[in-house]
């Protein structure tokens, strides 16, 4: 088994009973009846209730459910005060049931999957056992409605298996769900994006493969690096579709585990458009490895894993009339920086309209000039990253749009192994004229430790960051804080989200492991 984020830490030591509970913030009463407007509005994003406020979706995949240990759960808090709802699968209107090594919540997504006005819940469970096979992976779409996330219609599920949802053959480790990333087109069709690196094609073990599920409908494509028009072929350990991110426009899909040049792990990324072509998948844009995508002079490097993490967001130019490009960041955790094994990287590019690729900071590092921080073996910066447009009405510029990069290997002076930490950057201008670093006593309200790995879980919002710290120090089940943008490094939370606070329910493993 290969890329549990416990997540991260196989990934940078090896390299390689609750139902559906509901209390309102403040701990009274029910967040459903609270939520209940007379219809979704609609139009913000992450509107699970559809009241026009944005709600935060934490997930804590290792916790345990009922008697199930690492089952999975994902703890919704909506905005304005209007409650908590806990999913798992032991939930009602939630498919299946939470069982042990589920891990339910390792990957979120959000989109209007029905079209109703109300966001709903895209939740991957790669570590779902489908009958006697180990690890096939599963997905849920959990709805939202006016009563609160979960609250109206049963969830769906998509799985691979005869008279399932998802075409294939569920095999043991293929991980359905490791990652999913979702959207609306630019045309108004619902998608879907699921990840399979785990998948086995004819080429090996681990080639990976994506589904396409789209409109209301759920119309599924499949998608390898076989497929007419995609980049690359299909090799052993490519793990496509082991990152995603999306915009109305496009989808790009991480293969971290691309050979290039003989050079295994380098990695690679791929970028479509969410709409089906004469082959029926979604048109493929283009693909490139790290020196074609950034046009830099840094060669694509065994164990690179160039595109582990991948965030896009839409972007215009002051010469276009509408957002037709994209914004995209790419992670580059397993970078060398001179003589620093696996100081890390992240590459900012612009997808232009014309299915060009611009790079905008070839290759962010902390080794960069003026930027905060000094890059050090092992800090694998670029191990998660997040992306904004701080001002969506002004999508003309890149100067509204801010990058937080994950840097899970940070340690200050040595006395604390992996501790992390978290950078932010503007996607305008010089790397360093304005960076942002937080981390663990420092910033970010949390006792310092050994192997905290602060970083692996980010997620951005037009008012700021939130950063997971899923394994804090102590007894502590983790707990996200949200910064704002314009805050400075050692400025204090402007949210905290915490069990057994603010309508939380008490308990967990490791809250804030995923954040959507």
């Amino acid at each position: 088994m290969w890329g549990s984020r416990g997540r991260v830490r196989i990934w940078i030591a090896g390299l390689a009973m609750l139902g559906c509970v509901a209390t309102s913030a403040s701990g009274l009463g029910t967040g459903s009846a609270q939520a209940a407007e007379a219809a979704c509005s609609g139009g913000t994003g992450s509107d699970y209730n559809g009241d026009g406020l944005r709600d935060t979706a934490i997930a804590d995949p290792e916790a345990t459910v009922g008697s199930a240990a690492e089952a999975g759960q994902v703890t919704v808090v909506h905005g304005g005060g209007k409650g908590v709802t806990v999913v798992s699968q032991n939930s009602v209107n939630v498919a299946d049931s939470a069982e042990a090594d589920d891990r339910f919540g390792y990957s979120l997504a959000t989109y209007d999957a029905d079209q109703d006005g109300c966001d709903d819940l895209v939740v991957g469970v790669p570590y779902e056992d489908v009958g006697t096979v180990r690890d096939a992976g599963y997905v849920q779409i959990i709805y939202g409605s006016p009563a609160g996330i979960g609250q109206g219609k049963a969830s769906k599920g998509l799985l691979q298996g005869a008279d399932q949802s998802l075409e294939g053959v569920a095999e043991a480790g293929d991980l359905v769900g490791y990652a999913v990333a979702a959207g609306t087109s630019s045309t108004g069709i619902a998608y879907l994006v699921i990840g399979v690196p785990g998948e086995d094609g004819a080429q090996g073990m681990d080639t990976g493969f994506l589904h396409y599920v789209s409109g209301t409908a759920y119309q599924v494509a499949n998608v390898t690096q076989e497929s007419a028009g995609v980049w690359e072929e299909a090799e052993p350990q490519d793990r496509f579709g082991a990152s995603l991110a999306a915009t109305d426009r496009y989808f790009a899909v991480g293969v971290p585990g691309e050979s290039v040049n003989g050079n295994a792990f380098a990695g690679g990324i791929s970028v479509f458009r969410p709409s089906l072509n004469a082959d029926g998948i979604p048109a493929p844009v283009f693909g490139a490895s790290q020196t074609a995508a950034t046009g830099s002079s840094a060669a694509p490097e065994t164990g690179d894993r160039f595109g582990t993490s991948l965030a896009m967001v839409a972007n215009r130019t002051a010469a276009e009339t509408a957002p037709t490009g994209a914004l995209l960041a790419v992670g580059v955790p397993g970078e060398d920086v001179d003589d620093l094994v696996d100081a890390g990287g992240a590459a900012l590019l612009r997808v232009n309209p014309d299915n060009s690729l611009t790079a905008v900071f070839g290759l962010l590092g902390q080794q960069v000039a003026d930027v905060s921080e000094i890059a050090s073996p092992g800090d694998f910066f670029g191990q998660d990253v997040a992306l904004v447009n701080t001002a969506p009405s002004q999508i003309s510029s890149a100067a509204t749009v801010k990058l937080a990069v994950g840097v899970p290997g940070n340690e200050s002076s040595g006395e604390h192994l992996d501790k992390g930490g978290v950078h932010v950057f503007p996607a305008a201008g010089a790397a360093g004229a304005s960076d942002v670093w937080r981390e663990p006593g420092d910033g970010i309200p949390a006792d310092p430790a050994h192997q905290m790995f602060v970083g692996t879980s980010l997620a951005a919002t037009p008012a700021g960051v939130l950063v997971g710290v899923a394994y804090e120090s102590g007894p502590a089940p983790g707990a996200v804080y949200g910064f704002d943008w314009t805050a400075a490094g050692d400025a204090a939370p402007s949210q905290t989200f915490k069990p057994g606070e603010a309508g939380i329910p008490a308990g967990g493993t490791a809250f804030g492991a995923e954040i959507r």
